[in-house]
């Protein structure tokens, strides 16, 4: 700062920029400390902080290497010894029980490199051994089983990334309405049975007066099992086609009654038929139709 700037820095003078004050170390009674008590005393060993936790000697080992980015086929066995050897001194240092398999570890790497320093036989096929094979190859197969259990670690687990969620769903039973029945189906079927009804041929001396309300109730009857059953099995072909026309009308006026449910799950599919008649009191039902006259309805019993 130049001696005309210096002069202006007053507190009266706006333009100054504020200094920032010192950020204290501590508080102590209220009281600020900017500097370390020159009589504080603090053990050299007071703190030490190690971030980095192994699973085992080949963890270790492993760690040394990729932490320099050296190839594990060709590993300087000398430094990566050196290296080991000082972190378990560290460790022993801090009063860490360490496992025996570091131990060994380290023996092994110092066989290792006594190997690589005395000269080594040439086998007869005059290839030399490398001593670092067998150690490469364990930490090969470390490493692909280490980074096999990352990864499956890395996929979502239940109660630890997920959280099953149950809700309890009420009991709703689904109705499903029968289709309903067109007039077009039904005189469909009732040609079919019509022809077969002309197959039948007989001679009577006296044709027998059919009344639509008894037929009514011998449709109901065989319907009072409470099932489906077939259109086409409501008819007797022996009695001729009046017999089928009777049965067939007997069955819209029960239809027509609400007594008789008539379904059909498709177009051109078989048609049910299901009696909706309720009768608890055994008592015969009334019925009424207007395709019966009034001497014929009288004559019925």
């Amino acid at each position: 700062m130049s001696p005309e700037l210096a002069s202006d820095a007053t507190p009266s003078n706006p333009s100054t920029h504020p200094q920032q004050q010192e950020m204290p170390l501590a508080v102590v009674h209220g009281q600020p400390v900017l500097q370390i008590p020159q009589d504080l005393y603090i053990p050299p060993d007071a703190l030490e902080v190690i971030l980095d936790a192994f699973e085992g000697p080949l963890d270790l080992l492993l760690y040394l290497i990729r932490r320099q980015n050296l190839d594990i086929l060709d590993i300087p066995v000398a430094e990566i010894t050196r290296q080991y050897v000082d972190y378990i001194n560290v460790m022993q240092e801090l009063r860490f029980e360490l496992a025996a398999e570091y131990l060994v570890m380290a023996a092994i790497l110092a066989e290792i490199k006594s190997r690589m320093l005395l000269p080594r036989p040439v086998s007869e096929e005059g290839d030399e051994g490398d001593p670092r094979a067998e150690l490469v190859r364990r930490l090969q197969e470390y490493e692909r089983f280490k980074q096999a259990a990352e990864d499956l670690d890395a996929l979502p687990r239940q109660d630890r990334d997920t959280t099953p969620v149950s809700a309890d769903v009420p009991d709703r039973a689904a109705v499903k309405l029968p289709p309903p029945v067109e007039l077009k189906e039904m005189l469909l079927a009732l040609h079919d049975v019509l022809k077969r009804a002309e197959l039948f041929s007989g001679h009577a001396i006296r044709r027998e007066a059919l009344s639509v309300r008894q037929r009514m109730g011998d449709v109901l009857t065989r319907l009072e099992d409470g099932k489906f059953h077939r259109f086409e099995s409501m008819f007797t072909a022996e009695e001729g086609k009046l017999g089928v026309l009777v049965t067939f009308l007997a069955m819209l006026e029960l239809a027509k009654e609400q007594l008789l449910d008539i379904v059909q799950e498709a177009p051109l599919a078989p048609i049910y038929v299901k009696s909706l008649a309720l009768n608890n009191t055994n008592e015969p039902l009334q019925f009424s139709s207007e395709f019966d006259d009034t001497d014929a309805a009288n004559d019925t019993p």
